[in-house]
């Protein structure tokens, strides 16, 4: 256990010591947030900044950190350190420049941003790979839930009726994210975030709580178990690294990080409202993946009994965590938790495709009429995706994923390069992104393995000479762009 609160430990300092640094790099300032100079009373509203915490908080977890957390922990203890040092000097670092260059360019979502800083060709891709990305996991986060409330019906024993009938219940997560999409966003988004992001909180501290609380919970340190517990053979690198995805660092809290841009009154709020709400959201990952570790039969130093109880879908997983650590509170909170977490996340993607679209072809989004013209369009499309197999959609985002995030870290870096700050702080992490998203698509079975199933090392050494070709390209680039005086 000793290894657990290490972690912890290092995650809680790193938000007062390496996130300060961070912050220090950007330099917020007392200028008008555009909150304030755009102020349109429906994407641009001043919030308090617990809210605004809370909101990113849910914004960019949902359930990421349990899912991904659990799927980590089937190569042991040894996924701690990922969730630990790739939150403090990846995934926060990633969610803060995210935020606070939005908040530079006027609230513009992360394509625009990329646009603005690795040139128009790359802007055209992100717009178009972040509202195709967005609609998938908004609609996965439609069909999941639906699913999910119709089980809990036949586990009850309604077995008939139109409340066990699983397109309705689309139908009525589908019409509430119409909703959540059009209406301002202290509407709907203001009121229920933050409860339901207490509620995040209040069910990794009582699943931490039950684990320490419980003798018989033996929770094994890292240096005992410095290798790969995975049943199958799954290699850790790149594999452990994208599986945990919202844990560390996760390329959709790109697209999130805008809309809290939209609603901070002032600069010096980023570092608590993205850079904390990251290492938040490492805790949880922390907390879960320890209970992952923890609670389960391991045969011949493999994590045979996760990998069983995950067999049975992840959902079942996350009941039956809250319930050997938390009782029967714990069992209504993992219910409340698995419906509840995917639609706040689903809500927001869709509402995140609508910004997005609207800065590429420059509509403004006050009045209804042009809301309207958005937002049905992108809940057809969600919709009709609906009635595909979501499951072969949804395998593709891990890879997606982790490769914006490895986009926006390149576009940080020429952000502090061009305001003449240190770059090193977003290009390390990048590099690194890199080479694991190259790796990854190399070696993973939807990936290059539809095609050809390369050698490992094979996979790994393409990793490695593309993560050097992009340095190598960004440090190129700045030979030949001027710096510019700090925005």
């Amino acid at each position: 256990m000793l290894s657990f609160f290490i972690c912890l430990a290092i995650l809680i300092l790193g938000y007062f010591t390496y996130g300060k640094m961070v912050e220090r790099t950007f330099g917020p300032d007392d200028r008008d947030t555009p909150a304030i100079t755009i102020n349109d009373g429906v994407d641009y509203v001043v919030l308090p900044q617990w809210k605004l915490f809370l909101i990113q908080l849910l914004n960019i977890a949902g359930l990421g950190p349990i899912f991904g957390a659990l799927g980590g922990a089937l190569w042991g203890p040894i996924v701690f350190l990922w969730i630990t040092f790739g939150t403090v000097f990846a995934g926060a670092v990633h969610d803060f420049f995210s935020g606070m260059t939005s908040i530079r360019n006027k609230g513009a979502s992360i394509s625009e941003v990329t646009g603005i800083y690795l040139g128009p060709t790359m802007k055209n891709i992100m717009r178009v790979f972040s509202v195709v990305l967005l609609v998938m996991v908004g609609t996965v986060f439609a069909v999941g839930p639906a699913g999910l409330i119709v089980k809990l019906f036949h586990e009850g024993g309604v077995t008939t009726g139109i409340v066990t009938n699983t397109s309705f219940w689309l139908v009525v997560v589908l019409v509430y994210y119409f909703i959540a999409t059009f209406l301002s966003i202290d509407k709907i988004i203001g009121k229920l975030y933050p409860v339901f992001g207490i509620c995040l909180i209040v069910m990794a501290v009582g699943v931490a709580l039950g684990m320490i609380a419980d003798s018989s919970v033996v929770m094994p340190e890292i240096w005992d178990n410095f290798t790969s517990m995975h049943p199958k053979g799954t290699p850790v690198w790149a594999f452990m690294f994208i599986t945990v995805a919202c844990g560390a660092i996760s390329g959709f809290h790109a697209t999130q990080s805008p809309l809290m841009a939209r609603c901070m009154k002032s600069e010096r709020q980023g570092h608590f409202v993205f850079y904390g709400a990251m290492v938040c959201e490492g805790v949880i990952a922390l907390i879960w993946a320890a209970a992952g570790c923890s609670l389960y039969e391991v045969t011949n130093g493999q994590m045979t009994g996760l990998a069983a109880n995950m067999a049975s879908g992840q959902s079942a997983a996350i009941y039956d965590v809250c319930a050997r650590t938390m009782g029967g509170v714990g069992v209504a909170l993992a219910m409340l938790g698995v419906i509840a977490c995917p639609i706040t996340s689903g809500d927001t993607a869709f509402r995140s495709a609508r910004y997005t679209l609207a800065d590429w072809i420059g509509l403004p989004q006050a009045s209804y009429k042009n809301r309207l013209l958005l937002s049905v369009p992108l809940l057809l499309c969600g919709a009709f995706i609906s009635q595909l197999d979501y499951t072969i959609v949804w395998r593709y985002f891990s890879w997606t994923n982790q490769t914006l995030a490895m986009i926006v870290l390149w576009t940080a870096s020429m952000y502090l390069f061009l305001q003449k700050k240190n770059y090193w702080i977003t290009a390390v992490p990048g590099t690194f992104m890199s080479a694991v998203s190259a790796t990854y698509f190399c070696m993973a079975p939807e990936c290059l393995g539809l095609v050809v199933k390369l050698p490992t090392s094979v996979a790994y050494a393409i990793g490695v000479v593309v993560a050097a070709l992009f340095l190598g390209l960004f440090l190129k680039a700045t030979k030949k762009v001027p710096t510019s005086p700090a925005a």
